[in-house]
């Protein structure tokens, strides 16, 4: 009883310190209990006969575990903090006589007190965060959302065991922490103060690192101009390859030269002087450097360069190198930027008590540079994921409407079929026998065929340009028809194009400049004046490796060779989930996929709407996850760091108030030593991220205008931003006011 009334004591006594702690596992908590409730064999949400979990369970369950992993740093690290914070009581605790064992399973006591306390109000919580989740999924799949409150017993019991074994693996470590250190370091272990960065050898290391690596971006550029140029390419092409030759090489000609410097190895300060020379101009050769690396993806796809996806992935790999250096250099000159503005600008210094803040901010960022780097690092990582759910969720649902326009589609290619008489001719009748067999009535109903303009273009081979098939006008119309689109009319010497939706304005009209008229084996044709077209007719329509598909007049098609041959049906009702697969089964037994000759293929709206929507789902759910886990270790994590120095805010500030400084002075300071705290990492990070991620989308601007719609992305966006906004200043503010509490307190004045 006595030791429980001393778990109670501390544990009400340390309450502001477990404030962020409890209010971040309970978040946790209910994030991971919300997810996870959707994998439940209670969670039975009406979805109707199209659709079934079983598809997205195991996989939504793997990925919310995986993600859920990196709360065991989040639980290590505030643990951490809690002991630096209470060695002084352990070590006097201690010296009274109560055994080191004693002291460890008192603290494991309170902080499995507060963990649990934690699980309890997270998944109470949960109960409405699986409300969220589950009008995400039933958004997802198109269904109405109607607000039910359900504790689902096994996602509860499993969310227990998770995070009850990461208190007890941490409760263990703590233990042995407390029995290893000694209590003459636990006495003195406030007035420890962490390595200067300038004493640390990371950024030597890194610098050594990203030394190596320009010399490798250096020879690929010239290996990749050496292999690929080619006089005949335009413009832009010759630039990309003299940029990824030209700024890894300045940086590496710049670094040779810093080796060379007369002073670099005389006297300590000169040394670290050298050094930032150094950092600072890898800082601009790293960014141009990125630029570089940037371009080689969109260059290459616009000109269809021969470089291929391991080119195209290492030039991304190098680009990742560069923004992290780039991150890494920018905070590690930070300290010198702000003691270059306190210097220099002595207005500044010596307004009101900035000579105190410059002082409050230098210290503290001498000490924690390596922590606020990876904070920026992660938090660039999180925004990054966050920003990009809308857009991967976006265009795998739009992508599903364009795949999925007809509840069975059945398609052949021919690109392994090198003899006419192995090409398909058939009509597929046993599916006309099933789904009369499942009594599933059919709506409408399309087979026909694909052909070549011209016969010799059969052998026309070459990846990226393949031949562009063309359709009989009947054929078109009924499928326009299918739509509920208006047929078109061609006159008897006219052809139109039918084009996919990610097709460019441009591309369209550069490819219509140089084919106004068609030579085929039935006859020249000239374009009609509505010579555009891009209708929603599926994917399928198109011959391998091209966005367009010709529109030609019945009697020009009867003297064509027949390539390929497809059917397209749509039903009355859906077909069943079960019904779908079980037909994709009979499918892939009577054409068996083979390394040679034609290839056929059959889709099924079910399945398809089925098996992507619940991969976007767990996708959408996994990044929005492992965006918020991030974010909350983070903002953690940079809380922490400030409240850490709470015992010795109370003399500065103090000081300070017998010098005469108001309160409402001391809350200003407060207010923007937090706001340089919190702002370096946050606006680096999101100046970053905005870079990136606006370069992402500017390379698939295509699929964007496509299969989301600019608007529409735009609203997402800044709909994630306000919510990072929020949870921002959620942390700002909650630390704001427990570092006014405990350092400019008048309480705290008089003791």
């Amino acid at each position: 009883m006595l030791y429980f009334r001393m778990i109670l004591r501390n544990a009400k006594r340390s309450a502001r310190d477990y404030l962020i702690y409890f209010v971040t596992m309970t978040l946790c908590v209910t994030l991971f209990y919300g997810f996870l409730s959707v994998t439940s064999r209670y969670y039975d949400p009406d979805l109707g006969v199209e659709y079934d979990l079983e598809f997205m369970s195991d996989g939504m369950k793997l990925a919310i575990c995986l993600v859920s992993l990196l709360l065991f740093f989040l639980i290590w690290y505030v643990n951490r903090y809690m002991i630096r914070r209470r060695q002084k009581e352990f070590a006097l605790q201690t010296i009274m006589g109560m055994e080191r064992g004693v002291t460890a399973a008192l603290f494991f006591a309170e902080t499995l007190i507060m963990g649990l306390l934690s699980v309890v109000c997270g998944i109470l919580l949960g109960m409405l965060g699986s409300q969220f989740i589950t009008a995400m999924l039933l958004n997802s799949y198109g269904r109405p959302f109607r607000l039910t409150w359900t504790l689902f017993p096994d996602t509860a019991v499993l969310t227990l065991l998770i995070f009850l074994l990461a208190y007890l693996i941490m409760g263990a470590w703590n233990t042995r922490m407390i029995r290893k250190i000694p209590v003459i370091d636990m006495l003195h272990a406030e007035r420890k103060n962490e390595e200067d960065f300038r004493k640390s050898g990371w950024m030597p290391v890194l610098t050594l690192l990203y030394g190596i690596l320009l010399c490798w971006m250096t020879a690929t550029g010239i290996s990749k101009a050496y292999f690929y140029w080619d006089p005949r390419y335009a413009l832009p092409v010759h630039l990309m390859f003299g940029f990824n030759i030209l700024f890894p090489g300045a940086a590496l000609l710049y670094g040779a030269l810093w080796l060379t410097m007369p002073g670099r190895r005389v006297g300590k300060k000169k040394r670290e002087r050298s050094f930032r020379v150094l950092i600072a101009g890898w800082i601009f050769l790293s960014l141009a450097s990125a630029c570089a690396a940037a371009v080689v993806s969109p260059v290459s796809i616009d000109f269809y360069l021969p470089t291929g996806a391991g080119t195209l992935n290492q030039y991304m790999m190098f680009l990742i190198a560069n923004i992290i250096y780039f991150i890494c250099a920018l905070i590690y000159l930070a300290n010198d930027v702000i003691c270059m503005v306190k210097e220099r600008f002595p207005k500044i210094r010596y307004r009101g008590e900035n000579l105190f803040l410059f002082g409050q901010i230098i210290s503290k960022l001498r000490t924690t540079t390596k922590t606020v780097t990876l904070i920026c690092i992660t938090l660039t990582l999180s925004i990054c994921l966050f920003l990009a759910v809308p857009f991967l969720a976006g265009w795998a649902d739009g992508y599903l409407e364009q795949r999925s326009v007809y509840d069975i589609q059945i398609s052949t290619q021919y690109n392994d079929t090198y003899e006419e008489s192995g090409l398909p001719d058939d009509n597929y009748e046993f599916v006309t026998a099933y789904l009369e067999e499942q009594k599933i009535k059919i709506k409408d109903d399309c087979t026909f065929s694909l052909y070549l303009p011209v016969r010799d273009e059969f052998d026309q081979r070459v990846k990226y340009d393949f031949p562009v098939a063309a359709i009989a006008l009947s054929d078109y119309n009924h499928l326009l028809t299918m739509r509920g689109y208006e047929p078109i009319t061609l006159g008897d010497d006219e052809f139109t194009t039918q084009w996919q939706s990610i097709a460019a304005e441009e591309t369209k009209k550069e490819f219509l400049a140089v084919h106004r008229e068609l030579a085929t084996d039935g006859g020249r044709l000239k374009l009609s004046e509505e010579g555009i077209h891009d209708f929603a007719l599926g994917e399928t329509l198109y011959n391998t490796y091209t966005d367009l598909v010709y529109v030609f007049p019945d009697s020009i098609c009867e003297n064509l060779l027949a390539v390929n041959r497809n059917r397209y049906i749509t039903t009355e009702e859906t077909v069943p989930l079960e019904k779908a697969l079980e037909l994709e089964q009979i499918f892939s037994e009577i054409y068996p996929e083979t390394e040679q000759g034609t290839h056929y293929y059959i889709r099924t709206s079910s399945q398809q709407i089925n098996s992507t929507t619940a991969m976007t789902f767990i996708l959408r759910a996994a990044m929005t996850y492992g965006a918020v886990v991030l974010l909350v270790i983070c903002f953690t994590i940079l809380a922490l760091q400030q409240l850490s120095d709470l015992p010795d805010w109370k003399y500065r500030f103090s000081v300070l108030r017998d010098l005469g400084v108001e309160d409402s002075h001391i809350s200003r300071i407060i207010l923007m030593q937090l706001g340089v705290w919190f702002g370096i990492p946050v606006l680096i990070s999101g100046a970053v991220s905005a870079v990136v991620m606006g370069y992402f989308f500017r390379m698939y601007r295509a699929q964007i205008s496509a299969y989301i719609g600019k608007a529409e992305l735009a609203v997402q966006t800044g709909a994630i931003a306000l919510i990072l906004l929020g949870l921002l200043l959620c942390y700002f503010v909650s630390t704001w006011q427990m570092c006014l509490t405990g350092s400019a307190g008048k309480k705290w004045h008089r003791e």
